[in-house]
């Protein structure tokens, strides 16, 4: 199925939820022996294994109660003035990515952009200290970006100025893989970096899935996102 112009659908939190799900069913049987897949959140400064039973015995322990608070001085006033303004500004973070992992250990995840990641200055920020926090992990990533909006900004863009990697101008739509290697001669870490744009209208590409040094796994985007599309009843 082409690529739809998200500039002018809607509909996109549940193409996402369903795409999400058919990228983790295509990549879990394809998984050499000890890798394991999974969805799960992303917060941004949480990169790791995802919570299960530990190998190991934990006890645990009841916190202890907190001290009780004293007498106020004599001269304080227990009352608040009224505030100025009282909005609501922080939300949870719902954004899920599939995340492989091998002998507990975050190897390479999956992202797809959504518009809210790239909205605001703050949600740019707070996205790309995610993304960079995968490489600093030692983390593969592939991102998917099917949305054009803002024009002014490009994920990978962001990266490569973060890396100082001087590249072309990636404007979204695209899908760029990175593979994160060990040290580099010249100091940081070796980075493999596959770009591929997308447009409206043409089929996704297959791109590769790090895992490794020397393995990865092709993912067809073009057929998950066609199966998402479908089940959201996207024509």
């Amino acid at each position: 199925m082409p690529l739809h112009n998200w500039a002018e659908l809607g509909g996109w939190d549940g193409v996402h939820n369903i795409w999400i799900v058919e990228l983790l069913r295509y990549v879990k049987p394809r998984l050499p022996d000890g890798y394991r897949a999974y969805i799960g959140t992303t917060p941004a400064l949480a990169v790791g294994a995802p919570e299960e039973r530990p190998d190991v015995a934990v006890r645990q322990w009841l916190p202890e109660p907190p001290p009780e608070p004293g007498p106020l001085p004599a001269n304080a006033d227990p009352s608040l003035p009224e505030p100025d303004d009282e909005v609501a500004t922080l939300t949870l973070d719902p954004q899920t990515a599939v995340y492989v992992t091998a002998h507990g250990r975050m190897v390479a995840a999956v992202e797809l952009i959504s518009p809210r990641n790239k909205d605001r200055p703050s949600s740019r920020s707070f996205y790309l200290a995610r993304y960079l926090g995968y490489f600093q992990e030692g983390a593969h990533l592939l991102l998917v970006d099917v949305h054009r909006r803002p024009l002014t900004f490009s994920f990978a863009d962001a990266l490569a100025v973060e890396l100082q990697i001087q590249q072309p101008s990636c404007p979204a739509p695209l899908a760029i893989s990175y593979r994160v290697g060990g040290p580099a001669a010249e100091g940081g870490r070796r980075l493999e970096i596959w770009r591929r744009p997308l447009a409206v209208g043409a089929p996704l590409p297959t791109m590769p899935l790090p895992l490794g040094a020397e393995l990865a796994i092709p993912v067809d985007l073009e057929a998950t996102y066609r199966q998402a599309a479908a089940d959201a009843y996207l024509p």
